[in-house]
C-alpha cells in the first residue's frame, strides 16, 4: 500500500508540473496568455547621392522617403504588424561604390527591398543583384530607358519617370512639322537616352532633330558645344540636364535666344531654377514643383515637409521618393507581409497606388510607373526668388506612356 501510494503521488506531481509549464500562471495562479511571436520586420536599403554631383537629388529622395513611411503607416512605422527598418547608403554618385553599397545591404543588413539611386549609372550597376538576390528593387529617381528597358529584369520596378516620358511631354511643347532642333546633353545613358527617347517624340510629330551634341558630365565649360549648337542654326534647343554644373549660365552669356534660336527643357529642381533667370518665359515641362499637384497627398506632404526641414518646401525628387516608400507598403499590405520576391512580383505587377503626384500604377510588361507629367511656362512671381514653373495643363499617365522596351 506505501509502495502504491508513493507511485500515485509521483504520478500526481508530475502532472502538476506538466500542467503549469503547458499553462502560464500570475502570482494569484490565475492563467494568462503568451505574447504573441514578434514578427520579422521589414528591411529596405535606401541607396542614393549623398555626395558628388547629384548629392542635391538624392537628400531630395531621402526626405520623400522617410515621409513616405510616416504618410503611409500612419506615423506608425509597421505594417502587416511588422515593423520597418531602413537603411541609407551614399553611393557617391560612383557605380563601384554602388555595387558594393548595394552588396553590403543585401549580405549584412539582409534587407528585403533595394531603392535608389540618384544616378542612372549607379542604377545599372545594381539592376543585376536584384536579380541575383531575388529582391525588389524600386528605381527612384534614375531616369535611363534601359533601366526598364534593355537592362531590366523582372525584380525591377520604377516610380521615378523615364527618359522617354520626359521625352513625350519636352516634344509635346515645341515640336511640330517643319521645326529644326538641336539637343545638348551629358555623355552619359540618362543623356543618351533622353535624347534619344526625345528625338523619336519630336520626329513623330513632324519635326526634325538637326544636331546632337554632348558634353562631359562633369564638364565647367560648355562653350564649345554651345557653339556648335548655334553654328547648326536650330530653331529651338533642347536640352536635357541634371546635376548642379549646368549650362544655363552659359547659354545666357552666348546669347543663344538673341540668335533666334528658342530653348526648351524640363523645369529642373530649385537650386537650378534659380540660375534661369535668362530663360523666363521658356515653354517646356516638368516632373514636380510643390504648388502644381492639387490633391490631399501632395498637401500633406508640403505641410509636413515644411514642418521638418525649416519651412523648405519639397523638390524635384522628394515625391518621387515618398511614391517609393507608399509602393512597398501598399506590396506589403497586398502579400500579408510577405517578402518572396516572386510573391511580391505578382501583387505589384498592375498594382495602383495614390502619391503626390496622383494615382501611379506599375505597368505590368516593364513594371514603369505610369504617372503625370506637367506642362508649364517658367514665369516670375512676386517674392519668388526663382523663375516659377506656371501649369499650361497636366499631362496624363494616357499621354505620356511611354515605348515598351524590354
Amino acid at each position: 500500500m506505501l509502495a502504491a501510494f508513493l507511485v500515485l503521488a509521483g504520478c500526481n506531481s508530475d502532472s502538476a508540473t506538466k500542467d503549469t509549464e503547458e499553462t502560464p500562471s500570475n502570482t494569484d495562479g490565475e492563467a494568462v496568455e503568451e505574447p504573441a511571436e514578434e514578427k520579422e520586420p521589414i528591411k529596405i536599403g535606401v541607396l542614393a547621392s549623398l555626395s558628388g554631383g547629384l548629392e542635391a537629388y538624392g537628400k531630395q529622395t531621402v526626405n520623400g522617403f522617410e515621409l513616405g513611411l510616416e504618410y503611409a503607416t500612419d506615423g506608425t512605422m509597421e505594417v502587416n504588424g511588422q515593423k520597418i527598418e531602413f537603411f541609407i547608403e551614399d553611393t557617391e554618385t560612383k557605380p563601384d561604390v554602388a555595387i558594393q553599397k548595394a552588396t553590403k545591404l543585401l549580405e549584412e543588413d539582409e534587407v528585403d527591398f533595394l531603392v535608389g539611386s540618384s544616378s542612372s549609372g549607379d542604377t545599372l550597376a545594381v539592376l543585376p543583384l536584384a536579380e541575383e538576390y531575388e529582391k525588389v528593387m524600386i528605381v527612384e529617381p534614375a531616369v535611363a530607358d534601359s533601366i526598364t528597358g534593355a537592362d531590366w529584369n523582372k525584380y525591377v520596378f520604377r516610380t521615378a519617370r523615364n527618359s522617354s516620358q520626359d521625352a513625350v511631354a519636352g516634344a509635346a511643347a515645341i515640336a511640330k512639322e517643319g521645326v529644326k532642333i538641336a539637343t545638348l546633353a551629358p555623355d552619359y545613358a540618362f543623356g543618351r537616352d533622353g535624347v534619344a527617347a526625345f528625338k523619336e517624340a519630336a520626329e513623330n510629330l513632324g519635326a526634325e532633330v538637326i544636331h546632337e551634341e554632348y558634353a562631359d558630365p562633369a564638364a565647367t565649360d560648355f562653350t564649345s558645344n554651345i557653339q556648335k549648337i548655334i553654328d547648326a542654326e536650330p530653331d529651338y534647343l533642347f536640352v536635357v540636364w541634371a546635376g548642379a554644373n549646368s549650362p544655363w549660365n552659359q547659354i545666357a552669356d552666348m546669347k543663344v535666344q538673341d540668335k533666334g534660336i528658342k530653348i526648351s527643357t524640363g523645369a529642373p529642381d530649385i537650386a537650378a531654377l534659380s540660375t534661369m533667370e535668362p530663360l523666363i518665359g521658356m515653354e517646356g515641362f516638368t516632373v514636380y514643383y510643390h504648388d502644381l499637384p492639387q490633391n490631399p497627398i501632395n498637401d500633406w506632404l508640403v505641410e509636413q515637409h515644411k514642418a521638418k526641414h525649416d519651412g523648405e518646401v519639397p523638390d524635384l525628387f522628394t515625391p518621387g521618393g515618398m511614391s517609393a516608400a507608399i509602393a512597398i507598403v501598399e506590396a506589403i499590405k497586398k502579400t500579408g507581409g510577405n517578402t518572396d520576391g516572386d510573391t511580391l512580383i505578382a501583387a505589384m505587377e498592375g498594382m495602383s497606388f495614390d502619391t503626390p503626384k496622383g494615382t501611379m500604377t506599375f505597368r505590368p510588361e516593364d513594371h514603369q510607373a505610369l504617372q503625370a507629367l506637367y506642362a508649364i511656362r517658367l514665369e516670375k512671381v512676386e517674392g519668388v526668388d526663382h523663375p516659377v514653373p506656371v501649369l499650361v495643363r497636366e499631362l496624363t499617365p494616357e499621354e505620356t506612356a511611354p515605348p515598351i522596351r524590354n
